[in-house]
């Protein structure tokens, strides 16, 4: 399936959770699909638990299918709607990304959407082998993920319209905020990451991707972590960045290097 043929739904019924976003679309992925590619990658656009930035999808995906590597554009749920509906999608795109044959599949997000797929990283599962659903019978473990400009904690350092947005009512349950801060849940299983931030960043401090470098280092996990001196928050590709423009070639490198063909 291509861009132009259409969106792929998460799920035939109901996506989990349903009943607490009634008037947002569907789950659905975008593909951008790279012919022969074995490698794939869900794109998971930021926008504080708000909204998507468009910036962060569709162009991210073209980039990475112009190096070979096929693109799917998650419109996962966001405010209102119960706290791990975000989680439920992002690891469902996996499962359903991966069941199409690809040999990696990572997972690649932006801002909120780089805490979104930090959770995939660390709550993912090997997949239910009796369960009546194909797709749930498939890992949804990111063979590696890519963390940009993330809000990786909500204990440390976090970005407050985040937090708020996603645990809504629960807001102040410690609990909570530690599941959902992924410095605190690497382990040795965690796959391999790409993080890059720039060491200005006026919304989401770069604390944040420094906590999580020194997690998968405490942890043993394989990681790259990029700090570029200058850069607003929410640059996307960064083409008009003199220093962060490389990152999406640094990145499809790093992919190329944690995924042999």
């Amino acid at each position: 399936m291509s861009a132009e043929k259409g969106l792929i739904r998460l799920w035939s019924g109901d996506a989990p959770y349903a009943d607490k976003s009634p008037d947002q679309n569907p789950p659905t992925l975008k593909p951008f699909e790279a012919e022969g590619a074995q490698v794939a990658v869900v794109v998971c656009p930021g926008g504080a638990y708000f909204f998507k930035a468009d910036h962060e999808g569709d162009p991210i995906a073209e980039r990475l299918r112009a190096g070979g590597v096929s693109g799917y554009v998650l419109d996962y749920r966001v405010r209102p709607c119960h706290p791990l509906a975000p989680l439920a999608d992002a690891l469902r795109a996996i499962r359903a990304v991966r069941a199409m044959g690809y040999r990696y599949v990572g997972i690649l997000g932006f801002s909120a959407g780089g805490n979104l797929i930090c959770n995939a990283a660390t709550h993912w599962d090997d997949g239910d082998p009796a369960s009546e659903d194909p797709l749930e019978r498939l890992s949804s473990r990111p063979d590696f993920f890519v963390p940009c400009y993330p809000v990786v904690s909500f204990t440390q350092f976090p970005h407050l319209g985040s937090v708020e947005n996603l645990l809504g009512e629960a807001v102040d349950d410690h609990a909570q905020r530690r599941y959902f801060s992924a410095e605190l849940n690497v382990n040795a299983q965690t796959p391999p990451a790409f993080i890059w931030h720039t060491a200005n960043d006026g919304a989401v401090p770069v604390e944040n991707s420094l906590l999580l470098a020194g997690a998968l280092s405490r942890a043993g996990v394989c990681f790259e972590l990029h700090v570029y001196p200058d850069g607003p928050h929410g640059i996307g590709l960064g083409e008009d960045n003199p220093e962060a423009r490389n990152w999406p070639e640094e990145c499809l490198r790093f992919i190329r290097r944690v995924c042999p063909l």
